[in-house]
């Protein structure tokens, strides 16, 4: 075959941009390979307690509904309410590689500039999961993707309240909602909630019916089942007085169902150390390579700790759309199936297509003069078990979780810098 000059100057340019994908400059400190961990079912557990993390929940709940003041709702319900129109486009510079035919879209200007760290307080997004993790491709037929964000403020400090998003993108238009999360109280004669407190959010996986929401040392379970619309929206309080539902302004509430823990239970979830202590819970992704699919979680790790995070594999039960108990139970201890150290440094966000893991995180300098300097773009780096990772693209800066579709085969991700949000997926090799 005769090789014209055009296609070969093609070809150049492909070998150069392959051969820059396998160059990965290694902090100095960090392991090089995505180096599998051998006691990781030994040594990463899911804790709770049946009664008090799971039995109490759900007899709140029921008197909560019992009281009339909470009206069950549905996912396409909150999306398809237009509470908010987002931009159906990458409105930000992403420094995404056009060769994995990037696309994506934004949220309003509202919630692109809204901040946790300002004067008045705001959200800040952190995960992101969508309706192929749901059943593997839609939610009856819909597009659905679903945000977490923590709220904080300058004086008040952060994490004091969580939420999610339930978004439809219809190709052409964005619409969504938000949803208050919630912590059920008392008991089936006499139900109540309360806000979730202390929360970062920060991953989120829809598994079937549940919500899997990542908060440092614990695991929080939701369900999507008693997703409620609020009698009011005028008012601050949250929780049900005079006969009247209301979740702090927000229109949707999502109440907790179970608590799972990977320290003790009485230690504060936000102080999770990770390193070689109990494994912290920094980002979430599902696994559908597997029957049934697997709960992927990511460790985040800064420079001052000491180097690159840790990931676990946990497995998870079709029957109950939760982590599968080791003795069999509906709830109880799930030990992790496998677990691996990355020498990614700050990584956000993990992934796996069942071969590789994609994770989102800090470049080399051979790829960002500065990774630490305001606005630099992260990375997205990519490594089999065992091998050390390459840069697969660069990402929006500060790009938080991960999400692949096995049923269109794209990477999925969102960022969370103030004012140049966007939600974004690439089409890996």
């Amino acid at each position: 075959m005769i090789i014209g000059e055009g296609t070969r100057t093609r070809l150049l340019v492909v070998l150069v941009a392959f051969v820059a994908s396998l160059t990965w400059v290694q902090p100095a400190s960090a392991a090089t390979a995505l180096t599998v961990l051998p006691n990781a079912s030994r040594d990463f557990k899911l804790k709770i307690d049946p009664t008090a993390d799971w039995r109490a929940y759900g007899a709140a709940i029921r008197g909560a509904e019992a009281s009339g003041a909470v009206t069950r709702v549905t996912p396409l319900q909150v999306a398809q309410s237009a509470q908010h129109v987002g931009r159906a486009a990458l409105c930000h510079d992403t420094g995404l590689d056009g060769t994995y035919k990037y696309d994506g879209f934004c949220w309003d200007q509202a919630d692109d500039n809204t901040s946790a760290y300002s004067a008045d307080g705001g959200w800040h997004p952190q995960g992101l999961t969508a309706s192929h993790d749901f059943d593997g491709t839609s939610y009856h037929g819909h597009h659905l993707y679903l945000a977490s964000w923590f709220f904080g403020s300058e004086a008040g400090g952060k994490d004091r309240f969580g939420r999610i998003t339930i978004a439809e993108s219809t190709g052409g238009r964005i619409t969504y909602g938000h949803v208050m999360l919630v912590q059920p109280t008392g008991n089936d004669s006499s139900g109540n909630f309360i806000p979730v407190t202390n929360v970062h959010a920060d991953g989120i996986v829809w598994y079937g019916n549940k919500l899997f929401v990542a908060n440092g040392g614990e695991l929080l379970v939701f369900d999507m089942q008693y997703l409620w619309k609020m009698s009011t929206t005028s008012r601050e309080e949250t929780g049900i007085r005079a006969g009247a539902s209301s979740a702090r302004w927000h229109q949707w509430a999502l109440p907790l169902v179970a608590r799972y823990h990977t320290a003790e239970r009485s230690t504060n979830p936000r102080a999770c150390a990770g390193g070689s202590g109990p494994i912290c819970l920094g980002s979430l992704s599902l696994d559908r390579s597997t029957t049934p699919p697997t709960l992927v979680s990511g460790e985040y790790r800064s420079h001052d700790a000491g180097g690159g995070g840790r990931i676990a594999r946990w497995p998870l039960s079709d029957r109950y759309d939760l982590p599968r108990a080791d003795n069999g139970d509906a709830v109880n201890t799930t030990s992790a199936a496998a677990g691996y150290s990355t020498p990614v440094f700050q990584m956000q966000g993990v992934a796996t297509d069942g071969t590789w893991y994609y994770m989102a995180g800090e470049c080399p300098t051979s790829w960002v003069a500065d990774p630490t300097a305001r606005g630099a773009y992260s990375c997205v780096h990519r490594a089999q078990p065992g091998a050390a990772p390459s840069v697969l693209t660069r990402a929006p800066s500060l790009t938080q979780n991960l999400s692949y579709s096995r049923a269109s085969g794209r990477l999925w991700g969102l960022n969370e810098w103030t004012g140049h949000r966007v939600v974004f997926s690439i089409d890996p090799p």
